[in-house]
């Protein structure tokens, strides 16, 4: 497919995808919050440690986020910055019929709770929580090229994290092109996403989604996204995504 070319969801699955599907059934009413003996709250773990597969962070003061499973860590700003990484684990999706249809693992949020209205409220975990950014980690399959997963899982996340299928932004995927940085040899791809389901004003105009896929030794694909709104206050700028992403590279061990 050519660049520019207007976005159709594909079908395809991942190992994640599988993983999320009895989750995604379950309920989403969040649990109780953790006490300790004498009914004090647990210590916060919310935000995932710095492990040594993730090495020190390449931008001074940032916060490193490592997913072994797809073999990419990354960093993003710090808390005060109002970022917030998760346990590596926690996994968010959006779906339909209570189905995955993306999901994401080793994941991390910019300014949760920003706006109560979602363009896809079919969403699970803390996917669709009104933040104004999301990273995370995806993958596991074997079908397509490195390419082709490339442009599908910008074009996907789009779909899914600003409309869903029943109110399909407008997406233009453009052409994946090779990606070479530290250490990670792949492609990258980008997509505009114009939101048509704009439930109030916090609820951005557009979008933008960039992706790197990585192909394993053992002839995986592993992808990892960020989606962010775009033409409301505080959004990320291009620079500043660029920067984020200029922090991915494979772990260690």
């Amino acid at each position: 497919m050519g660049g520019g070319v207007a976005y159709v969801l594909t079908s395809g699955k991942n190992d994640d995808d599988k993983k999320a599907s009895s989750s995604a059934a379950a309920s989403q009413a969040p649990s109780a919050p953790a006490q300790q003996q004498g009914g004090q709250p647990a210590p916060d773990t919310s935000v995932a440690p710095q492990g040594p597969s993730g090495g020190k962070a390449l931008v001074a003061g940032w916060q490193t986020q490592v997913n072994g499973d797809h073999h990419f860590a990354y960093d993003v700003p710090p808390k005060g910055d109002q970022w917030k990484i998760f346990p590596t684990d926690t996994m968010i999706s959006y779906t339909e019929d209570n189905k995955p249809v993306v999901t994401m693992r080793g994941t991390a949020n910019y300014r949760e709770g920003g706006c109560s209205s979602s363009p896809n409220p079919d969403a699970f975990g803390e996917a669709g929580k009104g933040q104004l950014a999301t990273v995370g980690t995806t993958g596991g399959g074997k079908d397509g090229t490195l390419q082709e997963n490339a442009r599908n899982w910008a074009g996907n996340w789009g779909v899914m994290a600003y409309g869903g299928l029943k109110n399909k932004p407008k997406i233009e995927v453009g052409e994946a092109v090779p990606w070479k940085h530290n250490g990670i040899e792949g492609y990258t791809a980008t997509a505009k996403v114009t939101v048509a389901n704009r439930a109030s004003e916090c609820v951005p105009p557009t979008a933008i989604v960039k992706s790197i896929a990585q192909k394993l030794p053992d002839g995986t694909f592993h992808g990892w996204v960020i989606y962010a709104d775009q033409g409301v206050p505080n959004a990320l700028s291009v620079e500043q995504i660029d920067k984020i992403m200029g922090t991915v590279r494979p772990t260690k061990g």
